[in-house]
């Protein structure tokens, strides 16, 4: 009775394991994307997340949403066969500050919960200090001493 109660766990376990169907692996560790720190005069907030379907079935993307309206995110329109590539396009709008934004994406995908996978964005928008032209500067020697 022992071998036969194990067969069966070996059994269901490993049909457990390899599933079938799309699966999504993203190219970033830890599916995120650090902006580091950025002026905001030098980047326009457009990073791309890109992914692989290593299942096989098509990979079907139904929806990419932001945590704000900050970010804007777009996704593929069409199915994304075994063995091939896509990517999602995410858009910050560089408001001065720290960037801590969630982009979550909902598909057909079985290697996760319920097809849905957080990709996180993360680092500081900075703003270039003016510089005034006319200001005059204090760089006589008898002031700094």
């Amino acid at each position: 009775m022992k071998k036969y109660l194990l067969l069966a766990f070996v059994v269901f376990g490993s049909a457990v394991f390899a599933q079938s169907g799309a699966k999504i692996e993203f190219k970033d560790k830890d599916n995120t994307i650090d902006y580091g720190t950025v002026n905001k005069e030098d980047d326009n907030g457009l990073r791309v997340f890109e992914f692989t379907n290593t299942g096989d079935a098509p990979l079907i993307i139904t929806d990419v949403k932001s945590s704000c309206g900050c970010t804007v995110p777009s996704k593929p329109t069409e199915p994304i066969q075994p063995g091939k590539t896509g990517k999602i396009e995410v858009k910050y709008n560089m408001n001065p500050g720290p960037i801590r934004k969630t982009i979550t994406v909902e598909s057909n995908a079985v290697n996760y919960d319920e097809g849905r996978v957080a990709l996180k964005i993360k680092g500081e928008v900075i703003v270039k200090p003016v510089v005034n032209l006319l200001e005059k500067k204090n760089t006589s020697p008898m002031l700094m001493q």
